[in-house]
């Protein structure tokens, strides 16, 4: 048998004894709910929660319930946790160890330059007495003004999932079951999506229905290419090590350190412990096996560039051996055209995670799904046309949070993974324009962190760092030099170009 777990009260009183709800009932016999939602992660078990505060009845399918342990999906933005406090998870953050985050600290070839997260910009934040999570007292307060700033939160994810499962198993309209999704099961003449097909860990075989299916089984999707045309673009991959008692540069911020190579991100995930992530492009000569392979790029290339109160845990953990890697991926949004059936989450869309975005934009598409599919607005999910008109528009009215995102995250990894004299050129402006700080810094960091949602601010900053860039060269070359000057700064802008307009029209396409 499956394992089920629901909020129904435990063997005592005796089964026979308890009371289920006639959904409860369908669920628990029939297999049969309101929606099936397969992944129990990040998107799907929020959603599984918002649907059934909905008075949704709701089957929630996951291979394994076991803590996850991921070396991504650790450091929620300002806009993510915004997004949570609505969806009423909040205390998810609660008990794990979690990390206030107050912005950034960049290293370019050593030199330092602080992005804290903007002044009051969302106007929206935890005035919880004690003034934050897992009982701390809040400083983000400015001495002179008073005025808050946003703050994110980073911690282990397989911890944050564990809260939210626990969330979803207080629900009396959630089934959660352990069983491996194999297959959708269709209508053999309109091609409606019924429901699924699985396999219990001791081979038995199941199936369940829902008038609704959500598939949201991640990064490693094995409905994508069924659904829909385009396949992920991975040419990099975060490697990722646990440091222990890491003396990082600035408390409560998350580091990108900037060199020779591709870029490294640092962050805590708890009181003790610190997230090391190493970008890693495909065919990196450092790299090679003849060069000791990844470990010997880790220990001779990356290791040197670290600030020196860094090296020390990061050569530790090195050494410990505990080196995993995850795909940074590309993957445009698509619009969700079969009936029965919404395809979300990693799944659906996909980010570099250089900028710590995906679970910000997944807890936002939750916010925005439980107003288009409330049940004043769809109040039968089995209403295939209905339901296709509100994902519809969920595809576009997302573009305001999701597309700055996205594009971001794509550009600014092109400009941090340099490997060009163009994108070096580039990369120098942007860290020359985070110097200038006031709006040279709110607004990057302000969409970064998901709290302006302003596509055409995005414009704005990239070209504002181009034409820097492009005075940068100009200045520090020799009057002698100035045609072939001129020419460099033309490719500067062309590169410029070249790197943000491709994702502008993915996010532009239908």
């Amino acid at each position: 048998m499956p394992l089920i777990l629901d909020s129904s009260p435990s063997p005592s009183p005796p089964p026979s004894v308890v009371e289920l709800s006639p959904a409860a009932i369908r669920r628990r016999e029939h297999h049969e709910s309101d929606v099936v939602i397969v992944g129990a992660g990040i998107l799907g078990t929020s959603l599984a929660v918002t649907l059934a505060r909905q008075n949704r009845s709701v089957i929630l399918l996951e291979k394994s319930l076991k803590e996850p342990d991921r070396i991504v999906g650790e450091l929620l933005q300002p806009g993510g946790v915004q997004a949570l406090k609505k969806l009423g998870l909040r205390d998810c953050l609660d008990d794990i160890d979690a990390i206030r985050v107050k912005g950034y600290e960049v290293i370019y070839y050593g030199k330092e330059v602080e992005i804290p997260y903007p002044l009051n910009a969302a106007g929206d934040h935890d005035d919880r007495e004690g003034g934050g999570f897992d009982g701390e007292k809040r400083d983000s307060l400015t001495k002179d003004t008073g005025v808050k700033r946003p703050e994110g939160r980073s911690f282990h994810h397989g911890r944050f999932i564990r809260q939210l499962r626990a969330a979803a198993m207080k629900e009396e309209n959630i089934s959660l079951i352990e069983s491996t999704v194999t297959g959708t099961i269709k209508d053999g003449w309109t091609g409606q999506v019924l429901g699924v097909e699985a396999e219990t860990k001791d081979g038995r075989k199941d199936v369940y229905f829902g008038q609704l299916t959500v598939l949201a089984d991640g990064y490693a999707s094995r409905f994508r290419k069924e659904f829909i045309a385009h396949a992920p673009v991975s040419k990099s991959k975060f490697y990722g090590l646990e440091l222990i008692d890491a003396d990082l540069p600035r408390r409560m911020h998350g580091h990108v350190v900037l060199g020779e190579g591709a870029p490294v991100l640092l962050y805590q995930i708890g009181t003790r412990e610190t997230r090391a992530l190493v970008d890693v492009p495909e065919g990196t000569p450092s790299a090679s096996t003849a060069n000791g392979g990844v470990k010997g790029h880790l220990r001779n290339v990356v290791l040197p560039s670290l600030p020196k109160c860094v090296q020390s845990s990061f050569e530790r953990a090195l050494d410990d051996g505990k080196l995993r890697s995850m795909p940074n991926s590309w993957l445009p949004p698509s619009t969700q055209q079969v009936p029965g059936m919404i395809l979300l989450g990693d799944a659906m869309n996909m980010r570099h995670p250089l900028t710590g975005g995906g679970m910000t934009v997944a807890f936002n598409d939750v916010v925005m799904l439980r107003d288009l599919l409330s049940p004043e607005k769809v109040p039968d999910l089995g209403d295939t046309a209905r339901v296709r008109k509100q994902m519809r528009r969920f595809h576009w009215r997302r573009k305001n949070l999701t597309s700055v995102i996205n594009i971001l995250a794509q550009a600014l990894y092109s400009l941090f993974a340099a490997n060009d004299p163009q994108l070096k050129a580039l990369q120098l402006g942007c860290f020359r324009y985070f110097q200038q700080g006031g709006q040279c810094v709110d607004g990057p960091v302000g969409l970064l962190a998901g709290i302006i949602r302003q596509p055409f601010v995005l414009f704005y900053h990239f070209f504002a760092v181009a034409l820097l860039a492009i005075w940068l060269v100009i200045r520090q070359s020799p009057i002698y030099r100035l045609p072939l000057t001129l020419l460099s700064t033309i490719g500067i802008f062309w590169k410029a170009c070249v790197v943000i307009f491709p994702f502008i029209f993915s996010e532009l396409r239908s």
